[in-house]
């Protein structure tokens, strides 16, 4: 194969089959757990995943409050997206912008009293969800190991392309102290 430029380019590296079985399974099963776990928030509680998420990073911060920008970064939204849903949040009044006192360029998202009353409301049902299609599915073993790869393939993604990442997280706690704040996930 002739790359523009005339290079020859490399043969892709195939997947094994069992490469390939691992992939699949990955896919498969992220897609349908995140649609059972959204389904499950939005039937019980009114809320899509991805706004119970900006409520759990919002009420683990100090004063539930935190900059659009960080609160983007810790739910892996864009910018725009992240607007869009706290605009939707504020109309149900979970959620309250105001100008940040330190730069009065920065807003901060803050988790208001109704915000929180409707995480803790919602948490219960959402952690015996995750325990039903996912943790109680695997064994210790097969947690920690999935826990492993997927924080290896984070920091993997989270580096700029033309960095080279980092190929081994930090060590977890091993006393399972890793819960957030409020108890939820």
């Amino acid at each position: 194969m002739v790359e523009p430029g005339g290079r020859v380019a490399a043969e892709p590296r195939w997947l094994t089959p069992e490469q390939q079985r691992a992939w699949r399974a990955y896919m498969d099963g992220s897609q349908r757990l995140m649609a059972e776990l959204n389904r499950q928030l939005q039937r019980d509680s009114a809320l899509s995943l991805a706004d119970y998420r900006i409520l759990v990073k919002l009420s683990e911060a100090p004063g539930r409050a935190l900059r659009m920008s960080d609160l983007a970064d810790g739910v892996l939204s864009s910018r725009s997206r992240l607007t869009h849903q706290i605009r939707r949040l504020e109309a149900q009044r979970m959620v309250l912008r105001t100008a940040c006192a330190d730069d009065g360029r920065g807003v901060l998202a803050q988790l208001t009293d109704e915000g929180l009353r409707r995480l803790r409301a919602a948490a219960p049902g959402h952690v015996a969800a995750v325990r039903h299609y996912f943790i109680d599915m695997l064994t210790p073993q097969q947690l920690a190991a999935v826990a492993a790869a997927l924080e290896v393939v984070d920091i993997a993604t989270d580096q700029p392309a033309d960095r080279p990442a980092r190929t081994r997280p930090a060590a977890a706690p091993e006393n399972g102290s890793a819960r957030p704040a409020a108890g939820h996930c």
